[in-house]
């Protein structure tokens, strides 16, 4: 195990050095799953940091380790132009299959995944490794530091506030509009993103060189089915909006900030979650709000890859899990 080191610190070969130095066996690394990213607003900026932090990474461990056989890199359905939402291109061509094309430009030089791709094909030529893309979805997991990105974190501590301050038993409306909450999808849990790439990582030959979509089940699910689920946890009543937008979910956790404090001392949990958790106004709103279109995957190639080993998580599975972990971690409280 080593922590603190900085992929971009340095030339390359000061970043070698650091490797060689502070991870054990680096000469003997078969495998690497590199699941970093650095989000920049600035599209260009975030195209060069990101291919930078990739490129730096696999270079420096191509050298130092003769042993490498295969590289996991995910990126996630922006590469299909979910983000550029009503300019979407594929609305018509669902579900979202791995061969469809790379979106129009300027939007596609913008797009840092197909960067890593393209590079990733570069690196691996005529080297005894190759690599696999996984393409997940909404990622629905814990983190043990904050994530701006991560939703089951953001719901866990509005909905553990909600309860709090209304009571058990209590209504939710979703956040989001009707149009979000029917709007299909396929949630990408962590241990399914992560079971899939070790598996793909074993069997190079089903995988390599691939992109592969990556989520937990074949049928597709919306709000409407998960917002109720995600509620019962916290033992709430979620239900669906009724005019435009629900309630926002960072507006109820900074406008009870002090509520929040009461609680991390009342249930000993760790400090300073909600007001760093809600740096990155918009993104929850973005993600229940704005999506409010089809986006669903097709998974007939994970699951062909995957074969008898293929594993499929409901929505209560993924999303209690994930959740579970939190509680753990003291994060959210355990009101049980």
């Amino acid at each position: 195990m080593a922590s603190g080191l900085d992929i971009l610190a340095g030339d390359q070969s000061a970043l070698e050095a650091s490797l060689a130095e502070k991870v054990d066996g680096i000469g003997n690394v078969t495998h690497v799953y590199f699941f970093a990213y650095i989000a920049d607003a600035d599209p260009d900026r975030e195209v060069s940091i990101n291919a930078s932090l990739l490129q730096r990474a696999i270079v420096a461990v191509d050298k130092l380790s003769k042993s490498l056989k295969f590289v996991v890199v995910p990126t996630g359905t922006k590469a299909y132009g979910i983000h550029l939402l009503d300019r979407f291109p594929f609305k018509d061509r669902l579900p979202l299959v791995e061969t469809l094309p790379r979106i129009p430009e300027p939007d596609a030089s913008r797009m840092f995944y197909y960067k890593l791709i393209d590079m990733m094909r570069a690196l691996s030529k005529d080297r005894p490794w190759s690599f696999v893309d996984v393409i997940p979805d909404n990622i629905i997991g814990f983190v043990p530091n904050n994530n701006m990105y991560c939703m089951a974190q953001s719901l866990g501590l509005y909905l553990s506030l909600y309860h709090e301050i209304e009571g058990h038993g209590a209504q939710v409306v979703f956040p989001g509009t009707m149009e979000s909450w029917k709007a299909k999808i396929n949630d990408s849990s962590q241990d399914i993103v992560a079971r899939f790439s070790i598996y793909a990582s074993l069997h190079p030959e089903t995988a390599a060189g691939e992109s592969v979509n990556v989520a937990d089940n074949t049928t597709p699910t919306s709000w409407s089915q998960k917002w109720p689920v995600i509620c019962e946890y916290f033992g709430l009543r979620g239900v669906a909006p009724e005019k435009g937008s629900g309630p926002d979910p960072e507006k109820y956790l900074t406008t009870n900030m002090d509520r929040w404090v009461e609680m991390e001392k009342k249930y000993g949990l760790q400090t300073g979650r909600v007001t760093q958790a809600t740096n990155f106004v918009g993104f929850p709103h973005f993600i229940m709000v704005l999506f409010n279109f089809d986006r669903h995957l097709d998974l007939d190639k994970m699951h062909r890859i995957w074969g008898s080993e293929k594993e499929e998580w409901d929505v209560k599975t993924s999303w209690w899990t994930a959740l579970d972990r939190f509680k753990k971690a003291k994060i959210i409280p355990d009101f049980s």
